[in-house]
């Protein structure tokens, strides 16, 4: 158990670290740009617009990863408090300060958190704006001054002995040995933190005054990825190979070396090829004279070629890094393909992949499975999630309605994945639920969704669907009456369950007040807190659009009482896995008692209009309105 949390809180470090960098990605290329056009090896030297080269790298990308880093822990007070405390750093040193900036903007947005939290409730009225200004600025003009006296000159020191370290392997002929933790690093998410806030700030010095860096192209290269993923292409089994030429095109031309990663987890020894791939890149970089002139971000070889000094020996130098590393992964990621027994499951290998990052992945719809056209004659769409009482049955009434609205006498269901009727034509989940899903009806059509409120995936059905429907109008009203036959709604959503302007400090923490409520108000048993934690565990319950709806397991169900909701606003937003979310309905279902206002409340809450009016309302009266009016 120790491992696991110790293996968690890794991903979880090195995915806030990833969330502080990739928004500010765009900074990093027009710096990059500039850099490789104007400075004086650059392809058109122009020593006046030269000049923007180190004010951007000092200032301006410090500023921007502090003043994230503060948001994401307070939103836009914590990060306007971390960039004043990441002036300190900047300030204090000569070198560019990414990695005082990844810990003064977050420490930044805590302090400014932790103080409006003492304060919440004890400011009189017509002194908000006056404490709100002058917290920040206080406190952010201390956290600048110790930055400056404190953080900074550590940050120098340990700049500078990773220097002496980095000179001292070059001159021992030691840098491919980077590779071996820098490959296991990206599996782990860190990579950002190790390009970015270590490897980043030399290599910047270095082109200061070398006019390149070889720094920068040891966690950048994409030929490592590139020789697993083409090894996949020859030697590789079902989906695994049929996918791996499109990841191929996507990594090495788009530079997303997180499409390679599941390719890894299914082998987990092919990472001792993406090892001897990096270390083989980088001693072929050392030894033609390689490096590059600007950050190369994101990894592919078009930023590479780009950020390369302009003349024909570093083109040779970094292109031959790439290619021998391709070479060489590609040769012993096949030798492991060959002699080892293949159990491959992509879609479970994306799972993990997509766990171990802590929030969903941006590249994991690729390796879903492939699949041929939409069924003809529809007559039975299902919405499943595990336990069939929340999302699937919002999911299913903003679907029934674009189905009514198009006219399609079609049936629109939810249920239990357990529990999806083998005479289900297309079946809907949540993309994380649909290898479930293809298992327990492999012969459905299957759509996987990420926004069970907004979703494009709907549209895109209706659309499909609006020329070929068979379900008779009797069977169409006989649907409708049966899903309209429920108890009345009166008393499920009551005002004392509502709750305004709450903080939570994460999602485990919002979703066991939700409990709290239910249990106090009769609506379930004590351990139902506990399944709506493993639910959320298993598949977040984000909805999308700043709505969760934590709600208990299907085994949870036997501990549900009576139908119940809970309504809670939380302005300032809770994380729910990397989505920020400011609306939470605590759901407790009973014999489907629940559905007609959770059909309501689905409705409501896809669209943004809505959220944003419940968000602002000042008592429970009001926001319940909001509902009711849909």
């Amino acid at each position: 158990m120790a491992q696991s949390n110790i293996k968690v809180a890794v991903q979880k470090f090195g995915n806030f670290l990833s969330s502080m960098v990739m928004p500010n990605i765009g900074a990093f290329i027009a710096w990059g740009l500039i850099t490789a056009l104007f400075i004086p090896t650059g392809f058109f030297s122009n020593e006046s617009l030269a000049k923007l080269v180190d004010p951007m790298v000092k200032y301006l990308l410090p500023l921007l990863i502090g003043y994230t880093g503060g948001k994401l822990v307070h939103d836009q007070r914590g990060g306007v408090v971390g960039a004043i405390a990441t002036m300190g750093v900047i300030v204090g040193s000569d070198i560019p300060m990414f990695l005082g900036a990844m810990i003064m903007g977050p420490l930044g947005g805590y302090i400014i958190k932790k103080f409006d939290q003492f304060i919440e409730g004890k400011v009189k009225t017509g002194f908000e704006m006056l404490i709100n200004n002058f917290s920040a600025g206080i406190l952010g003009g201390i956290l600048a001054i110790l930055a400056f006296l404190g953080v900074s000159p550590a940050v120098d020191g340990f700049t500078g002995a990773l220097v002496v370290g980095v000179d001292w392997m070059v001159a021992h002929g030691l840098l491919p040995l980077t590779s071996i933790l820098i490959e296991p690093a990206k599996i782990l998410f860190l990579n950002n933190a190790i390009n970015h806030g270590i490897l980043s700030p030399i290599g910047a010095e270095q082109i200061r005054t070398n006019g390149q860096s070889i720094l920068l192209l040891l966690e950048t290269n994409p030929g490592p990825g590139l020789g697993i993923l083409l090894a996949y292409c020859f030697f590789g089994k079902g989906t695994a190979k049929q996918s791996a030429p499109g990841a191929a095109i996507i990594h090495f031309i788009g530079g997303i070396h997180e499409i390679y990663f599941p390719y890894v987890l299914m082998r987990p020894l092919l990472i001792i090829a993406a090892i001897l791939g990096g270390m083989s890149g980088v001693f072929t970089f050392v030894l033609l004279g390689g490096g590059l002139q600007a950050v190369a971000s994101p990894g592919s070889i078009l930023a590479i070629l780009a950020a390369t000094p302009g003349n024909a020996g570093s083109y040779v130098a970094n292109i031959s890094g790439v290619l021998v590393a391709a070479i060489v992964s590609f040769i012993v990621g096949s030798l492991i393909l060959k002699t080892g027994k293949q159990t491959e499951d992509l879609d479970e290998a994306a799972r993990k992949m997509q766990e171990m990052k802590g929030k969903k992945s941006s590249v994991a719809g690729s390796f879903t499975k492939q699949q041929g056209e939409v069924p003809a004659s529809v007559q039975k769409i299902v919405f499943a999630c595990d336990a069939g009482m929340g999302s699937s049955a919002m999911g299913a009434s903003l679907l029934r309605k674009k189905v009514k609205q198009a006219d399609l006498n079609i049936s629109v269901t939810n249920t239990a994945i357990s529990n999806i009727p083998s005479d289900a034509q297309i079946v809907i989940t949540q993309e994380e639920l649909t290898p479930r899903a293809q298992n327990k009806v492999p012969d459905a059509y299957h759509i996987s969704v990420d926004n069970f409120l907004s979703s494009p995936e709907y549209d895109k059905l209706i659309d499909q669907l609006k020329n070929d429907h068979t379900t008779s109008k009797a069977e169409e009203e006989k649907r409708v009456s049966t899903e309209n036959n429920t108890d009345s709604n009166d008393g499920l959503l009551k005002e004392e369950n509502v709750f305004l302007n709450q903080h939570f400090s994460s999602k485990e923490e919002a979703i066991r007040f939700a409990g709290s409520v239910l249990v106090k108000g009769g609506y379930v048993e004590e351990n139902y807190v506990e399944a709506m934690i493993e639910r959320d565990n298993m598949t977040s319950t984000y909805m999308g659009n700043d709505v969760a709806i934590p709600h208990g397991t299907e085994e949870a169900k036997k501990n549900v009482l009576r139908s119940g909701f809970t309504v809670i606003q939380v302005p300032e937003g809770v994380d729910f896995d990397g989505e920020k979310v400011r609306l939470i309905f605590g759901i407790a279902g009973k014999d489907g008692t629940h559905l007609e206002i959770l059909s309501g409340i689905a409705i409501t809450c896809s669209d943004m209009d809505n959220i944003e009016k419940m968000v602002h309302a000042k008592s429970a009266k009001e926001l319940m309105a909001i509902i009711q009016s849909n």
